[in-house]
């Protein structure tokens, strides 16, 4: 199916991040350095993810939640000899570090650095990310989230395993007033500039959720399919103990999936089955093969496969890469 209302700019950088390789600019992604000796172990209290095994040019994923479980941010950490990088959702950026900061008492050593405005982010995305840093002289780690400095055409960039979505890439930090010189490179040796429309669209195809939309007071970890950012060994946390009880009794009634639908339905609008209500859309976008939304979907009403009906629009839930409804092996 085509749909001719989509930007074919667009359509061009999401082929080239399925296919080949795209550069997305995420330079208005918050970056939050925590630093101070006690930085593990304060982020190790704060969010879902065992900070205190890892060492410095390793990184997670991990979800920042209120006491309730609820759902803040889902953020990208990268360790470093002497800080911790925090990659968080533009729209949570000044939020999480005044919600941090609250929980910075009298004797720990930490302090947290709003660097967004002095650093640019851009991420490679796409099977041929790692052929595009070798052109630029970078032999690249594969361990997801591991990262790296390296000299790009003398500027020092961290580099780091992982484009931000279910598909492959590296993402670049680096001083800001090296941005254009090394967008134009990047470009130059064949990355497809991807502007905000094209990933939105691609995040929602992928399953990649976003506060406000998918990330909500009304919704935590599980419900979402954030399993991999979630330690369910390492004790105490924020939230922890709802967390541990959902699991535990397997107590998950509602879970995120992706929609394939027909025609545009506004976000909000609610899921049917037949003539009961079983969830409501949350996203949803316009590709070139159609309609794609993400929505949350009673887990009684159907997996995959399930045909469901949206402002009397026809859909059916499909997976979606980024996210998944499996419990871990106990």
């Amino acid at each position: 199916m085509s749909v001719s209302n989509i930007n074919q700019n667009d359509a061009a950088a999401i082929k080239a991040a399925i296919e080949t390789v795209a550069v997305y600019d995420r330079s208005h992604w918050g970056r939050i350095k925590v630093s101070g000796d006690d930085r593990l172990r304060f982020l190790h209290n704060q969010s879902t993810n065992d900070f205190q095994s890892l060492k410095p040019g390793q990184g997670c994923d991990t979800v920042f939640v209120t006491s309730t479980a609820r759902t803040i941010d889902l953020a990208t950490a990268y360790i470093k000899d002497d800080a911790v990088l925090l990659m968080v959702s533009p729209n949570r950026r000044e939020y999480l570090i005044q919600w941090l900061d609250k929980y910075i008492f009298f004797a720990d050593k930490v302090e947290l650095s709003d660097i967004t405005e002095e650093t640019a982010a851009f991420s490679l995305i796409g099977p041929k990310s790692q052929a595009i840093l070798q052109e630029l002289g970078v032999t690249p780690l594969e361990t997801e989230n591991s990262n790296q400095e390296y000299n790009i055409h003398t500027v020092e960039t961290l580099i780091a395993v992982g484009s931000g979505l279910a598909l492959p890439g590296y993402t670049l930090i680096f001083p800001v007033v090296h941005k254009d010189t090394i967008w134009n490179k990047l470009v130059e040796i064949g990355a497809v500039a991807m502007k905000e429309t094209a990933w939105e669209t691609l995040r929602i195809m992928q399953g990649r959720p976003v506060p406000e939309k998918e990330l909500t007071e009304d919704y935590n970890p599980l419900e979402v399919g954030l399993w991999q950012t979630i330690s369910f060994t390492k004790g105490c946390y924020i939230g922890q103990e709802t967390i541990a009880r959902l699991n535990t009794y397997k107590g998950v009634k509602t879970y995120l999936w992706g929609i394939k639908l027909n025609n545009y339905a506004d976000p909000g609008s609610q899921i049917y089955i037949e003539q009961e209500k079983v969830g409501a859309l949350t996203s949803i976008t316009e590709t070139t093969e159609g309609y794609y939304g993400l929505g949350y979907i009673r887990s009684k009403a159907g997996g995959v496969g399930t045909k469901v009906r949206i402002a009397e629009n026809e859909g059916e839930i499909i997976e979606i890469p980024f996210i998944s409804h499996q419990y871990p092996e106990s």
